[in-house]
């Protein structure tokens, strides 16, 4: 999908679909969404520029995400999203050119959508490409301090589960866990990916003072989630290892349970096997209370190892 957007009274303003192809000059962003041969045959011709292909999108040296060239600044940088419930990070390609922005991504970016209606109601909000570019990941930056936040949230919930209901789903809460480590561990990537770009873009981006001055913000605030991240990484491990070690103590009172149960049916099934052989001549077989005197052996046998554990406290 294409979608080409333009200044009108200081909103970016999308232009409509029918006169897309008409009005591309004056484009100030062009965003590609998973686009079709086609599309990217007209925005290449229509520029003039190279779109790169899904594989040279995906490469991680920093050469292949970080470069420039005639068309001006190419960044690759990783945005976090949503794919049917689950978290996932997708690089956007960026062309940083004078007269315009054009991005390239496969899937569609809530950071791209909130500014474009951030965009159309906040006058003056951006004003030319690199702004744009500024903006979009300005809104990167806060959506991903809101999703630590969620998981900070979200953790604290957890912990109180663990450690105060007696009675709750230890594998319902390891899952839990486990998407909150998949989640953290995804914003600290998009974090650190997003620290080198901007730091490329302050190198290379031939910025103005006050310009830098806000890349530089950004930057400090990147700098002060990175350890919040990290304490949420060292947060969860704990409740997993606490959530692991009181499932370890349950199956050790269940493992308990049956050791006791063994060790008081022992007796009585020692008793009960004597008097089960198949000797001609055993005294007791002759007497009238031979079969009560055998089962009150049994049921003593079996409660001196009962009330013995209960003194040692053991039960």
């Amino acid at each position: 999908m294409l979608t080409a957007f333009a200044l009108q009274d200081q909103r970016l303003i999308q232009i409509p679909a029918e006169e897309c192809s008409a009005r591309m000059n004056s484009a100030l962003w062009v965003d590609l969404v998973d686009p079709d041969n086609d599309e990217r045959a007209l925005v290449e011709a229509r520029y003039r520029q190279h779109l790169p292909d899904p594989d040279e999108v995906e490469e991680i040296e920093a050469t292949a995400r970080f470069f420039e060239d005639q068309d001006g600044l190419h960044i690759h940088s990783l945005f976090l999203h949503d794919v049917q419930g689950r978290p996932r990070n997708s690089t956007v390609a960026f062309t940083l050119g004078a007269e315009r922005l054009v991005t390239l991504h496969d899937h569609p970016i809530p950071v791209f959508r909130l500014l474009r209606l951030r965009s159309r109601r906040e006058a003056g909000l951006v004003s030319d490409p690199l702004s744009i570019f500024m903006a979009l990941f300005e809104t990167k930056v806060e959506d991903l301090a809101d999703v630590l936040e969620q998981l900070y949230h979200g953790l604290e919930k957890v912990s109180r589960r663990v450690l105060e209901d007696k009675e709750v789903d230890l594998e319902n809460v390891i899952d839990q866990l486990a998407h909150h480590e998949d989640v953290n561990g995804k914003v600290r990537l998009c974090l650190m990916d997003t620290q080198r770009a901007l730091s490329y873009l302050l190198r290379k981006g031939r910025l103005n003072a006050e310009q830098a001055d806000h890349v530089r913000e950004m930057l400090r605030d990147v700098d002060s989630l990175l350890p919040h991240s990290a304490f949420l990484f060292e947060k969860v491990n704990f409740l997993m290892d606490a959530t692991q070690n009181f499932t370890a103590i349950e199956q050790s009172k269940i493992i308990k349970i049956f050791s006791i149960a063994a060790v008081v049916f022992l007796p009585p099934t020692l008793v009960a096997s004597i008097y089960g052989m198949n000797f001609r001549h055993l005294p007791e077989l002759e007497w009238v209370y031979g079969y009560p005197l055998a089962l009150g052996l049994m049921v003593l046998a079996g409660l001196a190892p009962y009330w013995y554990f209960k003194r040692k406290d053991w039960l």
